[in-house]
């Protein structure tokens, strides 16, 4: 499982992207939704951006933003790839990637085999898919609630675009996951945390090296 690209998002402080970068995950992800415990002002953001190294993709993740919000995320620091894990439309996320000329990843939720025709869908209109765990009704965060899903439900798939597993994964089930799924590329926030929003450099470390182990049990 050499070739797993892994993504930690959620990252708040210069020593979250150092330890992501020492870990050789490919992407790094800075959220920038008040509501949660993960969010960063521009101004925080910049400076882990230009604090990130060379071949370290920096993802922006933002939720239902409107043009302004974008304007100013994107002129402020360097990025590699927008992630929208709001209520975007695929217009909306064709619209976005023409604006800006970043690759967008659009995030789509998934519970059952109902909501895999998004994916397909949003496949259409986006660079990349982010397969996560659809939120609780309700529930304040669109991503990063530590939930997983059914993983037999995209086990074996093929879209149209290159897409990320997400939700729930841990270092101790990425494995396996990997395994069932055949995810090339995954995705962990609070799964590599001591607390909410604050990331554990042993953690991302632990993750990175287990989406690297050959010999795991399939999930049954």
């Amino acid at each position: 499982m050499a070739d797993i690209r892994v993504k930690i998002c959620g990252l708040r402080t210069v020593e979250d992207v150092a330890a992501v970068a020492a870990a050789g995950a490919a992407y790094a992800g800075f959220v920038f939704f008040p509501k949660s415990p993960r969010h960063l002002t521009i101004a925080q953001a910049r400076v882990l951006a230009l604090a990130a190294p060379v071949g370290l993709a920096k993802v922006a993740l933002v939720v239902d933003a409107d043009d302004a919000t974008l304007d100013e995320i994107t002129e402020a620091m360097p990025l590699d790839m927008l992630q929208l894990h709001g209520h975007e439309s695929p217009e909306r996320v064709a619209e976005i990637r023409a604006r800006y000329g970043l690759p967008v990843m659009k995030a789509v939720g998934v519970a059952d085999e109902g909501d895999l025709a998004a994916v397909l869908e949003y496949s259409l209109a986006a660079d990349q898919i982010l397969v996560d765990a659809k939120p609780p009704k309700n529930a304040d965060l669109p991503g990063g609630n530590g939930l997983s899903f059914d993983w037999r439900l995209v086990a074996q798939r093929r879209w149209l675009r290159p897409w990320m597993l997400a939700g729930g994964l841990t270092p101790g089930n990425v494995a396996q996951a990997i395994r069932l799924t055949n995810a090339r590329q995954v995705d962990v926030s609070s799964g590599v945390e001591s607390a909410p929003g604050i990331k554990d450099a042993g953690k991302i470390a632990g993750f990175v090296a287990a989406t690297r182990d050959p010999v795991v049990p399939m999930l049954r």
